[in-house]
């Protein structure tokens, strides 16, 4: 296995977490794509640990949380009986977001099922030490696992959004139009201006410019879950950590008070150790 001297293994991973493709990154540093492949896997499954270990017991107020669309190895109409259903196709990144500090405290790769929102709600759970307030999307799901993860420790609210319907011509790549936004309280007393998705849905865009792998109407996509996996668990690390938040001026870990300096990506590369 080639091993990569620290400043090329920097270089790859500054490149990997600003949207860099792989084959772009092989031709920038002259490393090979599988090299840069496996580095980003292993970097990535270090930094799930990061993520795991530093986010626990955290003070958020309010939490908005959605769901992020990406595909493996092909997209779900093409999937054949002999292919494997859990691991190619459809799926989806939950991410949940903190409106104060924009830290991701939790967030899971997974089929967009009840199975999956319950188990992320879970996770979000288990991290936080106050009650929070919680907004989601429609997503019915999210009603049941909320319950079963919080019971009546939360305040949570629910925006449902009703668009325009258009026909599906050639040659359409925008998404519908939002026509209306009801804001829906489910329990507890939430504050009803901050029953909103806006920040996590802003998230969305910063995951689509900075993982290549994202990006819509192009030939980048996953071949394998465990790449996908490995890619957002380096991205989420990076952006909590290493990239300095334009309007806050500092990390949001920094700004939720989970660190009190700036990471660097060596220390991203020290987890996958």
């Amino acid at each position: 296995m080639n091993i990569l001297r620290p400043g090329k293994q920097e270089a790859a991973i500054a490149a990997l977490v600003e949207g860099a493709s792989i084959r772009s990154v092989e031709r920038m540093t002259g490393t090979h794509r599988d090299t840069i492949m496996r580095l980003m896997v292993r970097v990535g499954q270090g930094c799930a640990n990061l993520m795991d270990s530093y986010m626990r017991n955290l003070k958020c107020h309010s939490l908005q949380v959605d769901e992020i669309w990406c595909y493996v190895g092909k997209k779900q109409a093409q999937l054949k009986d002999t292919d494997n259903f859990e691991e190619l196709g459809d799926q989806w990144v939950f991410v949940a977001l903190d409106a104060d500090s924009k830290l991701i405290p939790s967030y899971l790769v997974a089929k967009r099922t009840a199975e999956s929102a319950r188990a992320f709600i879970a996770d979000l759970s288990t991290r936080l030490d106050n009650r929070v307030q919680l907004t989601s999307d429609g997503l019915q799901a999210y009603i049941t696992a909320v319950e079963l993860a919080f019971g009546a420790d939360v305040d949570y609210g629910m925006v449902v959004k009703t668009y325009e319907a258009e026909p599906l011509g050639p040659g359409r790549y925008s998404p519908p139009k939002v026509i209306k936004a009801d804001r829906i309280i489910i329990s507890g007393t939430p504050q009803y201006p901050r029953i909103s998705t806006s920040y996590v849905e802003r998230q969305n865009l910063t995951m689509r410019m900075q993982m290549r792998r994202f990006t819509r109407l192009t030939n980048a996509f996953s071949k394998k879950l465990d790449n996908l996996k490995a890619a957002v668990a380096l991205h989420f690390a990076h952006y909590n950590f290493v990239r300095v938040h334009r309007t806050l001026r500092v990390t949001p870990a920094m700004e939720a008070g989970v660190t009190n300096r700036l990471w660097s990506i060596s220390e991203l590369l020290e987890w996958a150790n």
